[in-house]
C-alpha cells in the first residue's frame, strides 16, 4: 500500500505540563516553610527576652552581693539607678526615656511598675535617693533603707513590661 493512500496523521504528543496551579504537595511544602519561619521568628524573641532577664537578674545579683561585701549604699543607690536606667532604655528603646529626669523619672518608673509591689512607690523617701545617687560621691554617708531600695528596683526590674505601658505618653503616666 503507498503512503498516500492511507491518509495517516502524525503522531500528537500531549501538551506540556503547566506548573500553575500547583500540586497540593507543593503548597502543603510552602505551609510548612513559613510556619517554621513564624516559629524561628517566635523562638528567637522569647530566647531574647529570656536573654535580657538573665543578664538583668545577674547584674542585680552582682550589685547585691557587692553590697553585702562594703555595705556602701551610695555605691549600691549608684549602681541600682544605672541598672535601672539601662534597663529602661532597652526595654522601651523607641521611646524617649532617656532624657527623663527628676520626679517624671520615677513617677515613670512608678507607672510602668506592675501592682505586684504594692506599698512600695518610686516616689517615696527611699524611692527619691535614686535622683541623686549617680552624681554622688562614694565616699558620701546616705540614710536610707537599702534592702527596700533593693526590693523596690528588683520588683521593677524583674516583671516583664506591656507594650500598653511603654506605648503611653509620660503625661498619661503622671495622671495615674
Amino acid at each position: 500500500m503507498n503512503e498516500q493512500t492511507l491518509n495517516l496523521r502524525d503522531i500528537h504528543l500531549p501538551e506540556p505540563i503547566s506548573w500553575w496551579p500547583l500540586a497540593p504537595g507543593w503548597w502543603m511544602l510552602f505551609a510548612c516553610v513559613i510556619f517554621m519561619i513564624l516559629i524561628l521568628f517566635i523562638a528567637r524573641k522569647i530566647y531574647r527576652h529570656r536573654q535580657l532577664k538573665r543578664d538583668i537578674t545577674a547584674e542585680l545579683e552582682k550589685i547585691k552581693q557587692q553590697f553585702e561585701k562594703t555595705q556602701n549604699k551610695s555605691q549600691l543607690a549608684k549602681s541600682l539607678s544605672i541598672l535601672l536606667r539601662r534597663a529602661n532604655i532597652t526595654y522601651n528603646p523607641d521611646s524617649n526615656i532617656a532624657g527623663l529626669t527628676g520626679e517624671d523619672w520615677l513617677a515613670w518608673l512608678d507607672h510602668t511598675l506592675r501592682k505586684s509591689a504594692a506599698g512600695i512607690s518610686f516616689q517615696s523617701d527611699t524611692g527619691k535617693i535614686l535622683l541623686s545617687a549617680p552624681y554622688i560621691s562614694e565616699n558620701t554617708v546616705l540614710d536610707f533603707d537599702a534592702k527596700e531600695l533593693i526590693h523596690l528596683c528588683e520588683s521593677w526590674l524583674l516583671t516583664s513590661h506591656s507594650k500598653h505601658a511603654r506605648m503611653q505618653p509620660l503625661k498619661q503616666a503622671k495622671s495615674s
